[in-house]
């Protein structure tokens, strides 16, 4: 990267530092992305975030490291439900893996080489009993024995430790008030944390990718990655989906990130470990990489319909009247009402856009963003642009391109790049107005 490209980029990046400063994160590792070799990376990519002065709760899992302690022993694994049935061999190796884990953990945490993340940088790093738990019992007639689930998280503890600046690493295991341990589900116990600290963010870093768009099971990788998800779109899909019992089924994650939300934590996410950086690209990159399932409460996040039109109308009235944008009748946004996408709050539309496609081109145009002065800067802008570039994904369409007089500059913070007016699609090219000279931005989607 030289410097004409680093400026830029730095400054794209500090709105998100800015956001995520004094807030509190839960980050749950699968035991796969260890096996996997990923460990040190990722603790370089955690500890950067906290040195931005994020706070984080880690939570790491063990599924192949205790089945690895089994399979040398002799012992057969065993799961039901989705859960692992844990008897007193499985309990041993549980408590083994933890352990090594642990151990693990803690010391690639405590690097400190030269050219490095992590150079000069102090990341304490705190476990203990934080978690109560209980056991799951006989279910459909099968005893889990030594599998448990989270009855009650310490959250007292918890905060005073992140408050000395420490990080708070969690392994998935429980202890009843008598002194019993109990095998837990990582996913289980991040989420549990997560809700009882209402952390702003819960973070799986996973085998999968994200949820793809119109999901089949076995998902389709030929499907593209959904990086935003509404909670009750979320909610929609489950119900749908057949029970999860692996982690590559597409519920298996997706239940858990509901659940979070639904108790509160506004956004939960899943990312995939295989990509270097993956949490970096997820938290401080405007698209993302995994999909996110997020709580938008009041405010909904939607596609228009002839109710709306009233409303558009008003919203973008203002911005045709000084020029910014182009001045539609409502005969012309009724008719095309279909196109555009709305954020909407207690009945008020605070923000729009509309897709055009030209699939013959593969590409659509993105007309009247337009957002309401009394909201501006919060974020809604880039809220509508994302939900439009999934739609036009979606369509199976390469690129989006806008026509603008006055916010070139926001569009091309946003990957968009300038082209010649003779680049439009030939339907588009002739409806161009040349003497009112608009700048021709275009997007490629990935």
């Amino acid at each position: 990267m030289n410097n004409s490209s680093f400026v830029p980029w730095f400054r794209s990046v500090a709105p998100y530092i800015h956001t995520h400063r004094g807030k509190t994160f839960v980050v749950a590792v699968c035991g796969e992305a260890i096996a996997d070799g990923k460990l040190n990376l990722i603790a370089q990519d955690v500890a950067l975030i906290q040195s931005m002065g994020v706070k984080i709760v880690l939570v790491h899992g063990f599924r192949p490291q205790v089945n690895e302690q089994l399979k040398a022993k002799g012992h057969a694994a065993k799961y039901s439900h989705g859960m692992r049935i844990t008897d007193e061999v499985a309990l041993d190796c549980a408590q083994e893996a933890a352990g090594q884990l642990r151990y693990e953990i803690e010391a690639a945490f405590s690097q400190g080489l030269p050219n490095t993340p992590m150079a000069d940088s102090t990341v304490r790093v705190i476990s203990g009993n934080f978690i109560t738990a209980r056991p799951v019992g006989i279910v459909d007639g099968i005893d889990f024995q030594h599998s448990g689930l989270v009855r009650k998280v310490d959250i007292a503890g918890i905060t005073r430790t992140l408050d000395m600046g420490a990080m708070v690493l969690l392994s998935p295991f429980g202890f009843s008030p008598t002194g019993e341990a109990f095998n837990l589900a990582m996913e289980e116990v991040a989420t549990s944390v997560a809700t009882a600290l209402q952390a702003d963010k819960l973070i799986f870093v996973t085998e999968v990718p994200g949820i793809r768009m119109r999901p089949v099971e076995p998902a389709s990788e030929d499907n593209p990655i959904d990086t935003e998800l509404p909670l009750a779109a979320a909610e929609l899909l489950l119900a749908q989906l057949p029970a999860a019992n692996q982690p590559t089924d597409t519920a298996f994650y997706l239940q858990h990130c509901v659940k979070a939300c639904k108790n509160g934590v506004e956004r939960s996410h899943i990312i995939p470990f295989s990509v270097d950086g993956s949490i970096l690209l997820e938290v401080y990159v405007h698209d993302g990489i995994g999909t996110m399932v997020v709580d938008e409460k009041l405010e909904e996040l939607r596609e228009a319909s002839v109710d709306d039109v009233g409303g558009i109308l008003q919203l973008i009235e203002p911005f045709e009247q000084d020029g910014t944008l182009v001045k539609r009748s409502r005969t012309e946004i009724e008719r095309d009402v279909g196109n555009y996408t709305i954020i909407e709050h207690d009945g008020v539309i605070f923000a729009c856009a509309a897709l055009y496609p030209y699939p013959e081109a593969r590409t659509a145009e993105m007309a009247a963003l337009t957002v309401s002065p009394d909201v501006q800067g919060q974020g809604d802008g880039e809220r509508v642009l994302k939900r439009v570039e999934q739609r036009a994904k979606a369509a199976g369409l390469d690129s989006i391109f806008v026509l603008t007089t006055r916010t070139m500059h926001w569009f091309i913070k946003r990957g968009f790049v300038q082209v010649d007016p003779d680049w439009l699609p030939e339907a588009r090219k002739r409806k161009y107005n040349w003497d009112r000279k608009s700048q021709v931005l275009v997007k490629k989607l990935g």
